[in-house]
């Protein structure tokens, strides 16, 4: 009797996008870059909302009537998660999870979300843990209080505050370890650095907006294989390799691709 196997594609998270827009910006132009964010990280976008105003609503970002606005949205759709295109306070993120009934990131945790993907050298990975954690850590207060706001059950009572200092205390520590790290590979890189510096070898750096096709560029000047792909953030680690042209030799470096709002 032969094998069975069943094979099941993962279900990609459903999102609603919410931005704060300029006035005379096209709104379908300013959202494109979250949507291909939100691609990247395996999330679909199945809607938006807009508001142009000069300054974000000091507790929930968007107006009073456009959370209203964004709520019966959520309601219509029924996503999974929440996404504000910008940076939002920890403030902000509870109360329009309150209002909302639904998990809201903003566009610095897709990022790092994306980062984390991403990253393959113990610098970046170290990097990418150390910028989660100093994220999250100013919302944890927020965190336990939403738990226990869902109310008494398995797996829903509040840890109450001593397991919240704990859990500070834990996230410090563990900053304060990452940091040191850092400074280790950062020290080990200058090195490497400095030594590529005295070399006599030409260098060149490629830089640009993310997904532009530096990667690509790269592998057909050396003949290497760096993983390229048609998303935002394919390459988090520089990369230097060795190519030949007219008799000479040259270092090129892949860079991390530019982006607007990077956190």
């Amino acid at each position: 009797m032969g094998d069975f196997q069943l094979e099941t594609e993962r279900v990609p998270e459903r999102a609603v996008v919410a931005a704060m827009l300029p006035h005379g910006l096209d709104e379908d132009a300013a959202l494109e870059e979250i949507r291909e964010l939100l691609r990247t990280a395996g999330v679909e976008t199945v809607g938006a909302v807009s508001q142009r105003r000069e300054d974000p609503h000091p507790t929930t970002f968007l107006g009073t009537g456009k959370v209203d606005e964004l709520k019966q949205l959520v309601e219509h759709l029924d996503p999974d998660i929440v996404v504000i295109d910008d940076a939002i306070t920890p403030r902000q993120q509870r109360a329009l999870e309150d209002r909302l009934k639904r998990r809201v990131l903003d566009r610095t945790a897709v990022i790092l979300d994306i980062f984390a993907l991403h990253a393959h050298t113990a610098e970046g990975k170290t990097q990418v843990e150390l910028a989660q954690l100093e994220y999250n850590l100013a919302r944890m207060r927020g965190m336990w209080q939403h738990l226990e706001r869902l109310g008494g059950g398995v797996g829903t009572r509040g840890p109450g505050e001593s397991q919240l200092e704990t859990d500070r205390r834990l996230a410090r520590r563990r900053i304060s370890i990452l940091r040191q790290r850092l400074k280790e590979l950062e020290s080990r890189r200058r090195t490497q650095r400095s030594a590529r510096q005295q070399s006599i070898i030409p260098k060149v750096a490629l830089a640009g907006y993310t997904n532009a096709g530096k990667s690509t560029l790269l592998n057909a000047l050396t003949g290497s294989d760096v993983s390229m792909a048609n998303r935002l953030f394919e390459t988090l680690d520089p990369t230097t390799r060795a190519f030949e042209r007219g008799g000479r030799r040259y270092l090129v470096t892949d860079t991390v691709g530019f982006i607007e709002r990077l956190p």
